[in-house]
């Protein structure tokens, strides 16, 4: 869960700080050169992000290996560049970009706290489930995350039906 935290918050600067330089630099930039530019400018701060792992945190590092580096082809961050900081202020553009990044650093952690305590009985390494429960191996496999992702969105799609179905009543 501590990675899913670390790579949260590398995630929401990289956002966020893409998110300012593409909406400080928008009247600058050439229109067909426009998505290479917020590569580059996403790759940058992803670089930093990576040395600064290395640098300070070597151990987390090594832990998420290459998935620091796929932060650049996260299309949320792309998404975010082009659809909002594009045409907004770099303060708004910041803002929402920072809060892009903790939304979906909240979808990583409410995967990895069920996946952790399922596969190994804990939170953040401490132990909160007693041995003798079993651990679901299955949960600590990559293939786990789609199957938590895909049950969280079935509760919250479930739980808005029955909000509007509510609402509809009501009326």
């Amino acid at each position: 869960m501590l990675n899913s935290l670390i790579m949260g918050i590398a995630l929401s600067l990289v956002t966020a700080f893409s998110s300012l330089t593409v909406s400080l630099l928008n009247k600058h930039t050439p229109k067909h050169i426009r998505m290479m530019v917020q590569v580059l400018i996403i790759s940058a701060y992803v670089i930093i992000v990576d040395i600064f792992l290395k640098a300070y945190m070597p151990e987390m590092s090594k832990s998420l290996g290459p998935y620091v580096g796929l932060i650049i082809t996260n299309c949320i961050i792309m998404g975010r560049a082009e659809g909002f900081a594009q045409s907004n202020p770099p303060l708004q553009s910041f803002l929402d970009g920072l809060a892009s990044g903790l939304g979906y650093t909240f979808v990583l952690l409410t995967i990895s706290f069920f996946r952790e305590i399922l596969g190994f009985g804990t939170i953040f390494g401490y132990a909160v489930m007693p041995e003798e429960i079993m651990r679901w191996t299955l949960m600590v496999m990559p293939p786990s995350a789609f199957f938590i992702l895909a049950c969280v969105m079935w509760v919250f799609n479930n739980r808005r039906l029955k909000l509007e179905k509510k609402g509809v009543e009501k009326k």
